[in-house]
């Protein structure tokens, strides 16, 4: 099976810098250059509002060409004015909300369709918090945070875009406590990276090989690929979950990681082309 080509994604933990350096906005609108961003706010019940923000910090940043999606019904997102939004864009960008939504209103449809081409025709796509959580192929929808995993209790899981197959993307990590939960649903699918990442920090995904990390905070990776002693099928519900061998990293910004060999590198060893 020959592998499509992929673009760039820049993943966001929510909160990312608007007033500031805006490291990470930044690095979204250089990749953008001349070329049209599609802002996406159809995650959010403030669509509206969250265009004009970021309307305004992409303008500043100097992206001149400009467009906004928004969906408040599923057949609106398949009528001419949903699809022009995204036609001629070069690149994506997914704000927050509910990527539930993203998903319900925009999956298997002819602007899904298009925001699929311009990724494996090398285009950039960007998303922040719920934005974020919908890149990989499984997404957390629900779960408790800030406590130890639980057997049965409270953790759903829904089809994402698919976009980094690999993964599976919290946000608002370390501020909302979410380690717990993070494992948890890497033991329920120990094929894919748990990626946690913190506000204010993102990773830069490149042909779903490798990523580096931006930003002020950090990045986790969980790996449960060689775990053992999971108690996750036999288990009682409501029993705390037991777990082995998984491996567990953090990056910050300049380091990366070879998604491939599931190996971290420090900033100062650069990759190879």
């Amino acid at each position: 099976m020959v592998r499509k080509k992929s673009g760039k994604l820049i993943i966001i933990g929510g909160k990312e810098d608007k007033e500031n350096d805006k490291e990470i906005l930044r690095v979204v609108a250089e990749g953008v250059g001349n070329g049209k961003l599609c802002i996406v706010s159809v995650a959010s019940a403030v669509g509206d509002e969250l265009w004009e923000i970021y309307r305004k910090v992409f303008r500043d940043l100097g992206v001149k060409k400009l467009s906004h999606l928004d969906v408040y019904h599923r057949h609106e997102s398949v009528d001419t004015k949903a699809l022009a939004a995204v036609k001629d864009a070069d690149a994506i960008f997914f704000t927050g909300g509910d990527q539930l939504k993203i998903t319900s209103e925009l999956g298997g449809t002819v602007v899904l369709d298009r925001i699929l081409e311009i990724y494996h025709g090398g285009g950039i796509i960007a998303g922040t918090s719920a934005g974020a959580s919908v890149m990989g192929e499984t997404m957390m929808i629900e779960g408790k945070s800030d406590a130890s995993f639980r057997i049965g209790t409270g953790l759903k899981m829904a089809p994402g875009l698919g976009l980094i197959p690999c993964m599976l993307i919290d946000q608002h990590f370390a501020e909302r406590g979410r380690i717990g939960r993070l494992i948890g649903a890497t033991a329920h699918n120990p094929k894919n990276l748990g990626i946690g990442i913190d506000e204010d920090t993102a990773i830069v995904v490149d042909n779903q090989q490798r990523f580096h990390v931006l930003g002020s905070g950090a990045v986790y990776v969980l790996d449960a690929h060689e775990a053992s002693g999971c108690n996750l099928s036999e288990g009682e519900e409501n029993s705390a979950l037991s777990i082995f061998n998984v491996k567990l990293h953090l990056l910050v910004k300049g380091d990366w990681f070879d998604v491939h060999r599931r190996i971290p590198h420090k900033q100062d060893l650069k990759p190879k082309s």
